[in-house]
Parts: C-alpha cells; sequence; structure tokens
C-alpha cells in the first residue's frame, strides 16, 4: 500500500503540474480557456491573473507531493509522509470544493481529486498497518 500511495502521490502531482501548465502558461490559448470554460478571448485575457495565480497553487502542492515522495523514498519517512499527505490532502480539499461550485465542476473535480484520494487512503491505511 505504500508503494501504491506514493505511486499515485506522483500522479496527482503530474497532474497538478500540467494544470498549473493550462492555467500559468497557456491560459490565453484558445484551446486552453476553452476547456476551463471561458467563452472568449477577452474573457481570457481578463481572467489571467486569476489563472496565473492558480495555476502556482497547483504547482506548489505539486513540489510538496513530489518532495514527499522523494524524502519518503531516501529514507526520511516522517518529512516525506508529512509532505505527501498534507500536499495530497490539499489537492483532495480543493477538488471538494471544486465539486461544490455547480454539476458543471463535476468531472473536474474528480479528475482532480480521484490521485490524490487513493493516495492519501492508501497511505494512512499502509502507515497505520506498519
Amino acid at each position: 500500500m505504500i508503494l501504491a500511495s506514493l505511486v499515485f502521490a506522483v500522479i496527482a502531482a503530474l497532474l497538478h503540474v500540467y494544470i498549473f501548465t493550462m492555467e500559468s502558461i497557456t491560459w490565453t490559448r484558445p484551446a486552453t480557456w476553452k476547456r476551463f470554460g471561458i467563452t472568449s478571448q477577452a474573457d481570457a485575457e481578463t481572467t489571467r491573473p486569476l489563472a496565473y495565480n492558480q495555476g502556482f497553487y497547483n504547482l506548489f502542492l505539486a513540489v510538496g507531493a513530489l518532495a514527499g515522495t522523494v524524502a519518503t523514498a531516501l529514507g526520511n519517512p516522517a518529512v516525506g509522509w508529512t509532505l505527501v499527505l498534507s500536499s495530497c490532502g490539499s489537492m483532495l480539499l480543493a477538488s471538494i470544493v471544486l465539486a461544490l461550485s455547480g454539476r458543471k465542476y463535476l468531472r473536474a473535480a474528480v479528475t482532480q481529486g480521484a490521485t490524490p484520494l487513493i493516495a492519501v487512503v492508501l497511505g494512512t491505511l499502509g502507515l497505520l498497518a506498519a
């Protein structure tokens, strides 16, 4: 369970790096802003600062999960699991907030929240069994 948890934490982190890329780097490209339900280039330009900031939140969560995975692999489980569980837990909670924002966000919330949920559940069960 421990290894599986770390694998899901890495997958969650990689997804959040991808979201960072869309929100902070490619936001004003039509393919990106349409994916987020933005209806015009003008609206994409208007919301760009908000998306840019949100993207960095996603990046920082990803970095925490990746750093925790590395720390755990390098033999520092206390630091590693603290980072993995707090980062993945924050990803999971953010996905719940997104889901509560409206039915049209449910698919995105499940996409963003599934892997951190699995990482947290498996990690918790693995740590309790150890």
